[in-house]
């Protein structure tokens, strides 16, 4: 009797939780599976289309384009971002004076939201008076047009993606540090081992766990690239809308299934390339598994 009100009482402290998850995630996502193969503008009846909506995704010029954007986008960002956090966890977590204080101001940025970095930047890289290309002016250095050139604009976002998640992985990375034993650094000191061996033979190694946490989390933000794309390049600018070769160069997979939804009111053709986008997060979710048992080292 005793357990039976325990497990009362627990399923109503977890009813909040779950019953947000299944309104505003579960049921989503079940509904865009469904929609995914029909024809909807969102106020009509939807129409069933089977699986049209996933044969005319091969011959979007716009879909593949996003592809092309959200891949150049990842494959800079989320080696360079986990790299700059490694560097940066390791040395702050040393004995060093007012580490408390670097630690704040590189995860400044992570509490910041998306929009008002992206707001800033837009500013800060502004070609015409930017403060970015007025330094690089007084350097006498080259001031690229950093928002206005396509061929700059993927490069731009990239730069603002890193300097607002290096903070966020710093701090994971951290916690795996001050997870690892005091004892085999004293070990590797008794026998004369220098910092460098330390580093590649007891730091790195046992720090995979938190790497291999953050390289997840990483590659599924990635690959949900919106915000920065839709402040700085995608959304209004002025009464003439937004620049489409800036959107195109920078175009990814999650503002193009905003753009068909929520512009063009294609519900069924952007739930198809939700269920695309969905498809390709859990595959590499599971690859990313399936080959952290060749690197992810435990204590």
């Amino acid at each position: 009797m005793k357990r039976k009100l325990e497990m009362r009482w627990a399923y109503l402290f977890i009813a909040p939780a779950l019953i947000g998850l299944s309104l505003f995630h579960l049921f989503p996502a079940i509904a865009s599976m469904v929609l995914s193969f029909t024809e909807w503008n969102g106020l009509t009846k939807p129409d069933f289309v089977g699986l049209d909506n996933f044969k005319a995704l091969v011959h979007d010029k716009e879909f593949i384009q996003s592809i092309r954007n959200t891949v150049y986008f990842t494959s800079i960002s989320v080696p360079v971002s986990i790299g700059l956090a490694t560097i940066a966890s390791i040395l702050l977590n040393q004995r060093i004076r007012g580490k408390s204080v670097y630690r704040t101001l590189y995860f400044v940025p992570v509490v910041t939201m998306s929009t008002a970095v992206g707001l800033i930047w837009k500013w800060l890289l502004n070609a015409e008076f930017g403060p970015v290309n007025y330094v690089l002016g007084l350097l006498h250095l080259p001031q690229p047009n950093w928002l206005s050139d396509p061929s700059m604009t993927m490069l731009s976002i990239v730069i603002v993606s890193i300097w607002s998640t290096v903070g966020y992985y710093m701090i994971i990375l951290i916690a795996g540090l001050q997870g690892i034993s005091a004892t085999y650094y004293e070990a590797a000191e008794m026998d004369g081992a220098s910092k460098w061996y330390q580093l590649f033979r007891i730091t790195l190694p046992l720090l995979t766990p938190s790497l291999f946490f953050v390289l997840l989390i990483a590659l599924i933000n990635s690959l949900q690239l919106f915000d920065l794309v839709f402040v700085m390049t995608g959304g209004t600018t002025g009464t003439s809308g937004p620049n489409p070769m800036l959107l195109n160069s920078t175009r990814s997979i999650v503002y193009t299934i905003y753009d068909q939804g929520f512009v063009l009111f294609r519900m069924g053709y952007a739930s198809a390339q939700a269920v695309v986008l969905f498809t390709a997060i859990l595959i590499f979710t599971l690859v990313q598994f399936a080959l952290q048992k060749k690197w992810v080292h435990y204590q």
